[in-house]
């Protein structure tokens, strides 16, 4: 009993244990496949690279499928944009932060990568569309938002303006193999924003 105690007092409590381990995962997972690619990512070169056991990992995450989209999401996930009363200024924001964390190093191989695991056959799919709507959800909310507000036409078609939306950066980014930039940002707001402006 004293010995236990002794360990617990060593580590600390178990969920600051618990979040190391989670981020050390996810961090290792980004780095491999920005040194390696997608190709070279294993669960046994994540446990390698993580200083971890493949039981804890297989404890969080149970395939693979389900570790790359957390990685993903650990760096690119759900934003929520507070209610300014314009919907430009709101999808500027959106943009803006899309395009800050499409910068970091490796980013562009992990896309990548999730998008050409995403279009594979077999289990899987409805994760990796799970999380695309979590990481398109604000951006659908601030169309909803100034709709309501009457900012935004009301026939605006909310689904098909997210994607055009999320896929600016990202077709930059993969398909371009370019960064996106703050002009990229300026005339994307621009055109979605009179694409979709209610009638004076």
């Amino acid at each position: 009993m004293a010995d236990e105690q002794a360990r617990t007092a060593r580590r600390g409590p178990g969920r600051p244990r618990e979040e190391r381990v989670t981020r050390a995962v996810l961090d290792a997972v980004v780095e491999l496949v920005t040194e390696n690619g997608m190709s070279a990512l294993t669960m046994d070169a994540v446990a390698a690279r993580a200083g971890v056991s493949k039981p804890a990992m297989y404890r969080r995450w149970a395939t693979k499928q389900d570790l790359v989209i957390a990685a993903a999401e650990s760096r690119i996930g759900p934003l929520d944009v507070p209610d300014t009363g314009d919907f430009r200024a709101e999808l500027r924001a959106v943009l803006t932060a899309r395009m800050e964390a499409y910068r970091q190093p490796g980013i562009n191989r992990l896309l990548a990568g999730v998008i050409g695991a995403a279009s594979e056959s077999g289990a899987g799919r409805d994760a990796y569309r799970d999380y695309t709507a979590r990481v398109m959800s604000e951006t659908r909310h601030l169309l909803e938002r100034g709709v309501a507000r009457g900012d935004v036409r009301a026939d605006v078609d909310v689904p098909a303006a997210a994607t055009l939306v999320a896929a600016s950066l990202v077709f930059r980014m993969v398909g371009e193999q370019r960064l996106p930039d703050e002009e990229l940002v300026d005339s994307v707001v621009d055109l979605i924003a009179r694409a979709v402006a209610a009638r004076p």
